[in-house]
């Protein structure tokens, strides 16, 4: 986590943004963004001079040559008039960075190739530069942390939040996936990649040894783990920083719709698809691919997005998806065909209810956990369905941290226990958080998948005297009254 002193610092850089004439949160991201990648490559192209001084080679593809070495951070920072930065970054650095050729930097400079450079002034270039040159950013959780912290700004302006899965929910199901080296691993409505970048930090902590065993595990990582799919060209960029500050130098993180008919062609090619997409929208059918539609006749596109999934994993490929409620149970023919697919033709491993407080203040929207895998052949036994009542959070707009220690509080540390020991939750009965369901059960209820459909509910007895009693007690208080009353009128007289 970082520090209060950093995220002030943050703050500071924020309300330069807005105080110096931009006002629009992903825009201010945005330049934020371009500015941390001048200073990564500087970073780069440091850390390819201290190698070749220590093995005394030349530097192997250095990033900037001798006759650029003034468009370098470390160089540039020093200048003492704005208006000579100014006319430097926005004339030579920035032209730079959207053309530049390198082959680490390839996906980055892709997405930089339709990019502006927005800020106004020669006086606010220079104080953000400096405020960000006061940013720590040497350590790799550090620079990820401080990015999760800016996406939080974003989502915290409200019409943006969209874009922003909470980060500790995006970890929980990557914990719960446990992805392995040889994954290839796909969010096809990545936005700002929250979930690629989750999952190489899971790979980084559990499999460093096999992911930097030699150059060619390196590369892979590197370049053939990852792939983000998006068609907005802002998340695009802010999304390859995103991974680009994690240690991924170059993932395959494209411009793409991915349920449009453009990309139909492309199936059966990941083993871990990790997911938030789209919620309530609609799609005609002439502009979704007509394999999807094949899957499931429908506009929804959540339902659409579900169908998508099924094409594009792998057979023995795993999803783990985040869906509205109503996927759940829905009544249509499109809702219930599909859930019928995934029990019956898939093997459908657990619902993960959660609480409806998750994405708030941004949506208030009940939400689960879908996790399956793609076997074309069935496989579904019974059901692993968990209640999660609590996050870690807050469930009000103000989503304060509690005491995670407390299972009342955060349910999150049972959820991942359990879930590695399915076979233990065939003791646990209906009424508890967790149980397990059989698909016949499921079958028999028309394929609902709402943990309320199953859970037990057990109402606390409760014994009350007998009715004589109770009028026999009223008849007595009664008298009481009258009494009283009597007292208080020959007080009165």
């Amino acid at each position: 986590m970082i520090t209060g002193e950093i995220k002030s610092k943050i703050d500071h850089i924020w309300n330069a943004f807005w105080s110096g004439g931009i006002s629009n949160p992903l825009e201010v991201m945005e330049q934020m963004t371009f500015l941390l990648f001048i200073r990564r490559l500087d970073e780069i192209q440091i850390a390819k001079e201290r190698k070749a001084n220590r093995l005394k080679q030349d530097i192997e593809h250095p990033i900037f040559t001798a006759e650029q070495d003034a468009l370098r951070w470390s160089k540039f920072i020093t200048l003492g008039d704005p208006t000579q930065l100014y006319e430097l970054v926005s004339s030579q650095v920035f032209p730079f960075i959207k053309n530049i050729g390198s082959e680490e930097n390839s996906t980055y400079s892709h997405h930089m190739k339709d990019a502006r450079f927005t800020i106004p002034t020669p006086a606010l270039l220079t104080k953000v530069v400096d405020l960000l040159a006061d940013v720590p950013m040497d350590d790799k959780d550090t620079k990820g942390d401080i990015y999760e912290y800016m996406l939080g700004k974003i989502a915290s302006a409200g019409q943006n939040g969209q874009f922003r899965t909470p980060r500790h929910i995006i970890k929980m199901i990557v914990d719960l996936m446990q992805p392995k080296p040889t994954d290839t691993i796909c969010d096809p409505a990545c936005g700002t990649a929250g979930f690629l970048v989750a999952a190489s930090e899971y790979l980084n902590e559990h499999h460093s040894s096999e992911i930097f065993a030699s150059p060619e595990t390196t590369k892979r990582f590197s370049e053939e783990t990852f792939f983000g799919y998006d068609f907005d060209s802002t998340m695009l960029r802010i999304g390859s920083m995103n991974m680009m500050l994690h240690g991924v130098e170059n993932p395959s993180i494209e411009n793409r719709d991915s349920l449009s008919e453009a990309h139909s062609h492309i199936e059966s090619k990941y083993s871990l698809i990790l997911a938030n997409p789209p919620f309530a929208g609609s799609l005609d059918a002439e502009a979704c691919a007509k394999n999807i539609q094949a899957i499931v006749k429908t506009k929804k596109t959540e339902l659409l997005f579900l169908a998508l999934f099924l094409r594009l994993l792998k057979t023995g490929g795993r999803a783990a998806i985040i869906v509205p409620d109503g996927v759940l149970f829905g009544s249509s023919t499109a809702h219930k065909a599909l859930r019928q697919k995934i029990v019956e033709e898939q093997q459908l491993e657990a619902i993960i209810s959660m609480p409806s407080g998750v994405f708030k203040p941004y949506a208030g929207v009940s939400t689960a956990i879908m996790i399956f895998t793609k076997t074309m052949s069935g496989g579904t036994d019974k059901v692993w369905f968990y209640d999660m009542q609590a996050d870690g959070f807050s469930l009000d707009d103000k989503r304060n941290e509690l005491d995670s220690s407390k299972h009342e509080n955060n349910n999150i540390p049972d959820i991942l226990a359990r879930f590695k020991n399915l076979s233990a939750e065939n003791e646990r009965k209906a009424t508890d958080q967790s149980f397990l369901v059989d698909k016949a059960a499921i079958a028999a209820n028309g394929y609902d998948l709402s943990i309320n459909r199953y859970k037990e509910v057990v109402y606390e007895q409760v014994e009350y005297e007998a009715p004589s009693k109770i009028l026999a007690d009223l008849e007595l208080l009664e008298q009481d009254i009258l009494n009283g009353m009597n007292e208080l009128k020959e007080l009165l007289k």
